[in-house]
C-alpha cells in the first residue's frame, strides 16, 4: 500500500487533482481561521458584537452552501467536463481571495462575512467533483489508496491552514503576508488544476433543475431508501459537526 500511494502522488493521474484540492483546502481554512480570529481579538468590541457569537455564525455561514447547494453541485459536476469546471472554480477562488484580502486589510466585518460565504460555495461545487473524478482516472484498486491521500491531504491543508491564519494575521507584519498568501495559494491552485487530464461528464443530456430546495429534497429522498448510504452520511456529517464545533469555540475559548 505504501509503494501504490508513492506510485499515484507521482502520476498525473492523481497529482494536480491532489495538489489542487489540498490549495483550496488550505485557503478555505487560511481565511476562515484568519477573520475568526481577527473578529474575535479585535474587530468584534470595538463593534459590538460578541466575538464568540460571531465565530460561531462564521462557521455557519461558511457550512451554509454545503447543506443548501450540494444536490445541484453534484448534477453539475456530472453534465459538464469535470477538468474544465475545476478551472472554472479555481478562477473564481483568486477573485474572492482578492476580496478576502482587501476585507482583512480593512478589518472590514461585513465583506469578510460575504467572502467566507463566497469561499463555503467554492468549496461546496468543489467537493463533489474531487470524489467522482477519482474512478475516472484511477484504476478499481487504487481508489481506496486515492481517497485516502485525498483526505490526509485535506486534514493537513486544515491544520497548516488553521495554524498559520491564526499566527499570521494578529502579527504586525503578518496581515500584508497573509493577503498576498491568499492570493498566491488560489493561483497555484489554478496552475495545477491545468494539469488534471480531461474527465468527460458521465451524463452530458443531465436537466439541472433550477429550484435547488426542490433538488436537495429528490436527492434525500433517493438515500433514504439505500441504508447503506444513510449510515455513512450520518457517519460523516456527526464527524464534521463536531469538528467545526470544537474549532469555532477554541477562539474564543483561548482569548
Amino acid at each position: 500500500m505504501p509503494a501504490e500511494r508513492s506510485a499515484l502522488l507521482a502520476s498525473r493521474r492523481f497529482l494536480p487533482l491532489f495538489v489542487t484540492q489540498f490549495l483550496g483546502a488550505l485557503n478555505d481554512n487560511l481565511f476562515k481561521s484568519a477573520m475568526v480570529i481577527l473578529i474575535v481579538y479585535r474587530l468584534a468590541e470595538p463593534a459590538g458584537w460578541s466575538g464568540g457569537i460571531l465565530a460561531n455564525l462564521a462557521n455557519f455561514i461558511f457550512i451554509l452552501p454545503f447543506f443548501v447547494l450540494s444536490a445541484s453541485a453534484g448534477r453539475l459536476a456530472d453534465k459538464l467536463e469535470k477538468t474544465w469546471l475545476i478551472g472554472v472554480i479555481k478562477g473564481c477562488e483568486i477573485g474572492f481571495m482578492v476580496l478576502g484580502g482587501l476585507g482583512l486589510a480593512l478589518g472590514n466585518i461585513t465583506l469578510l462575512f460575504v467572502v467566507l460565504l463566497l469561499m463555503g460555495i467554492h468549496s461546496t461545487f468543489f467537493g463533489p467533483i474531487k470524489y467522482s473524478i477519482l474512478p475516472v482516472h484511477l484504476r478499481p484498486g487504487e481508489l481506496i489508496a486515492g481517497n485516502a491521500l485525498i483526505e490526509a491531504g485535506t486534514f493537513l491543508a486544515i491544520l497548516i491552514g488553521t495554524s498559520a491564519g491564526a499566527v499570521l494575521v494578529l502579527d504586525a507584519t503578518g496581515g500584508g503576508v497573509l493577503s498576498a498568501s491568499l492570493v498566491v495559494v488560489a493561483l497555484s491552485g489554478l496552475v495545477a488544476s491545468r494539469f488534471i487530464p480531461a474527465a468527460p461528464p458521465p451524463a452530458p443530456a443531465l436537466r439541472l433543475d433550477p429550484n435547488i430546495a426542490r433538488e436537495s429534497w429528490r436527492l434525500l429522498r433517493r438515500v433514504a431508501v439505500q441504508p447503506d448510504l444513510v449510515a455513512p452520511i450520518l457517519g460523516l456529517s456527526w464527524f464534521w459537526l463536531v469538528g467545526f464545533v470544537a474549532l469555532s469555540l477554541l477562539p474564543a475559548l483561548v482569548k
